[in-house]
C-alpha cells in the first residue's frame, strides 16, 4: 500500500521535508480531536445523505443509461462527489469501517459506469452535450473535476490500497495527455486544480507525462487562452506574478499547483514567484483570521488592504487552499511562518467554515454580521461542505513532517504517533489542552538520536522549554527550535507558551478596521455576539484598551475559553439624535463589561449581531 499521506513528496527532489502518513497519527483529545470525530461520526453520513439527495450521484447514473431524465445542478456537481470519497477515504486512514468502506466502493461503480470507453469522464458533458466537450476551458470546469477524481482517487488509493478509482482517474488523465500538451490542442483550466492532482499521480505512478501535463497547463497560462484577465489569472505568466489576484479559491489552488511543480523541478522562477505571492497575501490581502478573497465580486481578492469586514468573502474554500498551499511551501522552505498561516487559518477562517454538530456550513465568512448569516444544510453550489469535510478528515498528515535528521512538529495538539524515519519507527505522545492552554507536553518514547523541532508560534512573546524539568535555552531559526540529542526512552519535552490574549491593531492603511480592536488569544481570534451580551447595544460599544483582558472557561460551545473586557457605552443618548457634540456624549457614557468567543464558534446559537473589529476609546 502506497504511503497515506496528503502529498507524499519522499522521492520529490527539491522538498526538504516529508508528509507523515495520516495513519500515523492519532488524535487523542481536545479540539481538533472533537472535530475530526463530528466529521467522521456526522459529517461524511449525512453529506453521502445530501448527495443523493441532490441528484449528484444519480448523474453518474443518468451518463451511465442506468436513469432517465435530466442533468441536475450546476455543470461541475460531480466534484462534490470526488471530494466526498477524498473525505471518506481519509477518514478510513484513521479508522478502519467496512460499512463506509463499502459505501464508498458502491459510489465507485457509478462512477466507473459513467466513464466513456476513451476515458472522458464528466457527467454533465454526455448524450446531447457530448460535442461540447473541450470546447470551453475558461467556464466549464471540466479539468476541475478532473482533478478532484483524481485526488479522490489517489486518497482512496492509498486509504485502501485498491485500485477501481485510481484505475479510472488514470484513464481519464491518459485521455486528458492524449488532448492537451506541446503539438497538441492548447488550453488551461479556468479554474486550476488539475495541476496538484497531475503532480500527485506523477507521485503515486512514477509516471513524467502527469508531471509534464501539469506543467504545460502552468506554462499555457498567461497567453490569453481563458480570458487573459486577472480574474482567471491569465493575464501573465505565472513565473511574471507579483500580486495575488482573481478568483481566490482558484488562485490559491494554482498556488498549491506550481509549488507541488517546484518539489518536482526546482524551477527557481516558480519559487521566486511564489514567495512574491505569498508575501502579497499575506502582508497586504488576509483577513485577520485568514481568510482570503475581500469581493462579493468575482468571489475575489481586493486591492492592497482592502479588507471590508461586513462584506467580506473570505470563502470557505479559500482558507482550505491556504492551508493546503501553506503545507506546500513549509515542504520546500521550512520555517515556521508557513506555519503561522496554517495555525492562524485552521483555528479561525477555516473551523468557522462548519457548525460545531457537523451538518451546516458558511460559503462565506464575514468579520461583522448584524444577525442574518447563518450556517446552511447545503447550497447549490456546494463546494465548501465537501471540502472542508476533506480537510478536516486530513488533519492528522498536518500535524508532523520528518527530514533526514528527525522530526518537525508544526501543530499542538494531543496524538500519540508512530512515525517511520530512516527505516525505523519514532514513538511519540503529546498531551495538551492547546489551543485552550500553551502548555505542551511532548514524550519521547522512542531511544536513539535524532532531532525534534518545535515550531515556536509567531504570537508567543514568552515562552519557555524543558526537557526532563530543566529549562532548555535554545536557539530559534526560521520560527522552530531544534533540539538535537540521543533521547532516552520515555524522555519529556515541556513547552509553555504565554497565551495572555492581547488587543490587536489593523494596519491603518486598512480602512475599515482605523480606530478598532480585535482580540486574540494564541492562535484564536475572538468576536463579540450578541448571545453573550445580550444587553449590549454592540454598534455602540468602545473598548477600553487600557483595561487589562481576563480569560475564563466555558461549557458554551462544546467547551471554549472566553475573554472578558471593559469598555464604554452611550446608551440613550442616541435614540433620536444622528449627531450631538461631543461632551454630550461623553457625560453619557457607562462602563460595561463584555465578553468574547473564538471566531470559529459564532453563529452556533440563536441568531444576533457578531464583530471580530470593535471600536476602542
Amino acid at each position: 500500500m502506497k504511503r497515506a499521506c496528503i502529498i507524499n513528496t519522499i522521492n520529490s527532489p527539491y522538498s526538504i521535508l516529508h508528509s507523515v502518513p495520516i495513519s500515523s497519527v492519532k488524535f487523542t483529545k481536545g479540539l481538533l480531536a472533537e472535530r475530526l470525530n463530528t466529521v467522521r461520526e456526522v459529517t461524511i453520513p449525512t453529506q453521502y445523505e445530501l448527495l443523493e439527495q441532490t441528484q449528484r450521484i444519480n448523474n453518474f447514473r443518468r451518463a451511465s443509461g442506468k436513469v432517465k431524465g435530466d442533468y441536475f445542478g450546476f455543470f461541475f456537481n460531480d466534484t462534490d462527489v470526488y471530494k466526498w470519497i477524498e473525505a471518506a477515504s481519509y477518514s478510513l486512514m484513521t479508522e478502519k469501517n467496512p460499512e463506509l468502506e463499502k459505501l464508498i466502493d458502491g459510489v465507485i461503480e457509478e462512477i466507473r459506469e459513467a466513464q466513456d470507453e476513451d476515458g472522458y469522464l464528466d457527467t454533465y458533458f454526455t448524450f446531447e452535450r457530448k460535442k461540447d466537450r473541450w470546447t470551453n476551458l475558461r467556464d466549464m470546469h471540466e479539468l476541475y473535476c478532473a482533478g478532484h477524481l483524481i485526488q479522490a482517487a489517489i486518497a482512496h488509493h492509498r486509504a485502501t490500497g485498491k485500485r477501481n478509482l485510481l484505475d479510472i482517474a488514470i484513464k481519464f488523465a491518459d485521455h486528458i495527455e492524449s488532448v492537451f500538451g506541446p503539438g497538441k490542442k492548447e488550453g488551461t483550466p479556468g479554474h486550476p486544480e488539475v495541476e496538484m492532482a497531475l503532480v500527485e499521480l506523477f507521485r503515486e505512478t512514477r509516471d513524467y507525462k502527469y508531471l509534464s501535463l501539469a506543467k504545460f497547463f502552468i506554462d499555457e497560462r498567461g497567453k490569453g487562452l481563458v480570458g487573459g484577465d486577472l480574474y482567471h489569472i491569465d493575464h501573465k505568466p505565472f513565473r511574471e506574478l507579483d500580486e495575488i489576484v482573481g478568483h481566490a479559491v482558484r488562485s490559491l489552488y494554482l498556488n498549491c499547483g506550481a509549488s507541488d511543480l517546484y518539489l518536482e523541478t526546482g524551477d527557481k522562477e516558480i519559487l521566486n514567484a511564489l514567495e512574491r505571492l505569498w508575501h502579497n497575501f499575506t502582508e497586504r490581502k488576509m483577513y485577520i483570521t485568514g481568510g482570503a478573497g475581500a469581493r462579493y465580486e468575482g468571489e475575489s481578492f481586493g486591492e492592497d488592504y482592502e479588507l471590508p469586514n461586513e462584506t467580506a468573502y473570505a470563502e470557505t474554500c479559500a482558507s482550505i487552499a491556504s492551508f493546503m498551499w501553506n503545507l506546500r511551501m513549509l515542504h520546500i522552505l521550512p520555517e515556521g511562518r508557513f506555519g503561522d498561516i496554517m495555525e492562524l487559518v485552521l483555528y479561525n477562517g477555516l473551523l468557522s467554515g462548519i457548525s460545531l454538530d457537523g451538518e451546516k456550513y458558511f460559503y462565506v465568512n464575514p468579520l461583522v454580521d448584524s444577525g442574518k448569516h447563518r450556517r446552511q444544510k447545503w447550497f447549490a453550489c456546494a463546494c465548501c461542505p465537501p471540502n472542508i469535510a476533506r480537510l478536516i478528515a486530513s488533519l492528522p498528515g498536518y500535524v508532523y513532517s520528518t527530514s533526514f535528521d528527525g522530526v518537525w512538529i508544526h501543530l499542538y495538539t494531543s496524538n500519540e504517533a508512530e512515525i517511520d524515519w530512516k527505516e525505523r519507527k519514532l514513538n511519540i505522545s503529546v498531551d495538551t489542552e492547546y489551543p485552550w492552554d500553551g502548555k505542551v507536553n511532548i514524550k519521547l518514547n522512542s531511544a536513539g538520536k535524532y532531532a525534534i523541532y518545535l515550531r515556536v508560534p509567531n504570537w508567543a512573546e514568552k515562552y519557555d522549554v524543558a526537557i526532563n524539568g530543566e529549562i532548555l535555552n535554545g536557539i530559534i531559526e526560521n520560527g522552530y527550535l531544534k533540539v538535537e540529542r540521543e533521547w532516552k526512552a520515555g524522555d519529556l519535552i515541556t513547552l509553555n507558551f504565554d497565551m495572555k490574549p492581547k488587543y490587536i491593531e489593523a494596519n491603518p492603511n486598512v480602512k475599515d478596521d482605523v480606530g478598532k480592536i480585535a482580540v486574540k488569544r494564541g492562535p484564536i481570534v475572538y468576536c463579540i455576539e450578541q448571545a453573550d451580551n445580550p444587553n449590549l447595544e454592540m454598534d455602540n460599544l468602545e473598548v477600553d484598551t487600557l483595561q487589562p483582558l481576563e480569560t475564563t472557561y466555558e461549557p458554551i460551545l462544546k467547551g471554549v475559553t472566553i475573554v472578558k473586557g471593559k469598555g464604554k457605552i452611550a446608551k440613550n443618548v442616541w435614540k433620536k439624535m444622528l449627531y450631538l457634540p461631543k461632551e454630550v456624549v461623553d457625560l453619557e457614557r457607562k462602563e460595561v463589561e463584555f465578553k468574547l468567543v473564538p471566531y470559529y464558534a459564532w453563529a452556533n446559537r440563536e441568531a444576533g449581531p457578531m464583530k471580530v473589529w470593535i471600536r476602542k476609546i
